[in-house]
């Protein structure tokens, strides 16, 4: 047999654009990450302001002023108020000017991002030294001892959708991708779930309780992961009961290719570009970062909006497993049955092939 034989029958067509479908997402991976994370920078962080009278309007207007835009700077009342603010992530850092002196106080909380808390004193020091002043940093919302940089809450809820979509494809390439009939559909929904709940209770006892690495209430930490797992698991569920094997590799297109680097782990949302910055927010991986981090730092604040996201995903995700399946049932039951022998009649025994018992 000749080579070029050879390569047909051990690539075939349908292989060789699996393949094709594998290198392009290889390089989308590339992409996105380098994309995303090689050069962070501050970008109109919210960013309150407290001074005195007239003060305050003008340090505003200075630090709106900064070479970059880093800052998106806003006027707050008193302190008790931009601690409120930072506590319920509306902005994520101020700066408190003490009209008595020239040491003024920067409130952050490196809970919500280690880099971004490094990022706004960096800024602020330096803008300060150009009006002879100095700054003193005050941390309302610490990251834990055991959790460096604040990326636990990052990795936690990796883990959380990494074992939603392996849960999914699993079950696709152990039972087929597209489910035979609804009932099958809510099988699999169910099995996603209960993996969901017992995911989500794992993480949350290993980064809290075994570790230490994340401080915040165990139980809602669990029903987060349980949530997050389910909504990734349901989403692949779809996309592989719309587009059969090819939706493992688009689940790996939304959650680990462009999920993961814009989900605001290495770096917070106004350190990253905008494309990513704007889609982060939306997908499972950056809205169970914030709500992670909300429940570890943040008393649980702000955490409605992410839920929902993750909460959209799983309807929908659940919604499209259940239709595919039905309408998968319904083009079956649609099949023709095979027609009689030719020269036999419809209904006549068929001819014995072995005359001979």
């Amino acid at each position: 047999m000749r080579f070029a034989d050879e390569v047909k029958n051990a690539v075939t067509p349908r292989a060789a654009l699996l393949v094709l479908g594998v290198l392009s997402l290889q390089l989308l991976f590339i992409a996105s990450y380098v994309g995303a994370l090689h050069h962070p920078r501050p970008t109109d962080v919210p960013f309150g302001v407290v001074a005195p009278g007239a003060a305050a309007g003008r340090t505003a207007d200075q630090l709106a002023k900064l070479p970059g835009d880093p800052l998106d700077p806003r006027e707050v009342r008193d302190a008790a108020e931009a601690r409120r603010q930072i506590m319920h992530r509306e902005i994520d850092g101020a700066l408190l000017v003490d009209p008595r002196g020239t040491t003024d106080t920067l409130l952050v909380a490196s809970g919500g991002g280690a880099a971004l808390a490094n990022a706004l004193t960096t800024i602020t020091t330096e803008a300060e030294k150009a009006r002879q002043r100095t700054v003193r940093t005050v941390d309302v919302a610490p990251a834990s001892r055991e959790d460096f940089n604040g990326l636990s809450a990052f990795y936690l809820v990796v883990g959380w959708c990494v074992g939603g979509y392996l849960c999914a494809s699993i079950l696709a390439i152990s039972a087929g991708s597209r489910p035979s009939s609804p009932q099958r559909a809510v099988i699999r929904l169910a099995v996603i779930a209960l993996s969901g709940i017992a995911g989500g209770l794992g993480g949350a006892l290993i980064v809290g309780p075994l570790l230490g690495a994340l401080p915040g209430s165990v139980a809602a930490l669990w029903g987060l992961g349980a949530l997050v797992v389910f909504a990734v698991g349901a989403a692949t569920l779809a996309l592989q009961a719309l587009t059969g094997v090819v939706g493992i590799g688009l689940a790996v297109l939304l959650i680990v290719i462009a999920g993961n680097p814009s989900a605001g782990g290495a770096f917070p949302g106004p350190m990253l570009p905008d494309f990513w910055r704007t889609i982060g927010p939306g997908l499972p991986p950056g809205a169970g970062t914030w709500a992670a981090r909300s429940i570890a730092y943040f008393k649980g604040n702000a955490i409605s909006g992410s839920m929902q996201v993750l909460a959209i995903w799983a309807v929908i995700g659940s919604a499209l497993t259940l239709v595919a399946s039905s309408l998968h049932r319904h083009d079956g039951a649609r099949q023709p049955e095979p027609g009689p022998e030719p020269g036999r009649a419809p209904g006549a025994e068929p001819a014995n092939p072995n005359p001979n018992p």
